[in-house]
């Protein structure tokens, strides 16, 4: 647990896909700035090499905190579009994707999710990898409520 201005606090970078599916977890202490965790949370989520499937996403999305040339040269080198609005102090990036950045709301909508789990969203756990073994466990028991009924049914299918 990190340091901040209301007290210790901890910071949770997320990635997750369109439909709302996390990939990967990253927690932080409160006083770090969220930029420097970009790059870590998204080694967390490549996938592993596989003939015709891409290993990085094609576009990220973020908010104004991801807004840094550093980051941006990084998606740059990956080959991936970056989703992220331009800060105050910056130039307008005129090639931003709009219609792209409105679906972000899937990840504060995932956030909001995993929240309801009321050990996740006022962390009692000290330790970081406690924490983030919960923040697992309830990922994979929102994938098991999700298709675990498509699972049962394959294999009733096959027996």
């Amino acid at each position: 647990m990190g340091r901040s201005q209301g007290g210790f606090g901890t910071k949770l970078h997320l990635v997750c896909d369109s439909h709302g599916i996390v990939l990967a977890v990253w927690p932080t202490p409160g006083q770090r700035h969220e930029s420097q965790a970009f790059a870590i949370v998204l080694l967390r989520a490549q996938r592993p090499r596989r003939v015709h499937r891409p290993r990085w996403p094609q576009r990220v999305a973020g908010d104004k905190g991801y807004s840094y040339d550093g980051i941006r040269e990084w998606l740059g080198r990956h080959h991936i579009a970056a989703v992220i609005p331009t800060r105050k102090d910056q130039m307008r990036d005129e090639a931003f994707d709009k219609k792209t950045y409105r679906r972000r709301c899937r990840i504060e909508q995932v956030i909001g999710w995993y929240k309801e789990c009321r050990a996740l969203g006022t962390r009692y756990d000290k330790l970081a990898v406690n924490y983030v073994a919960l923040w697992l466990i309830a990922v994979i028991e929102k994938l098991l409520r999700k298709y675990g009924k498509k699972l049962k049914t394959g294999l009733s299918e096959r027996a």
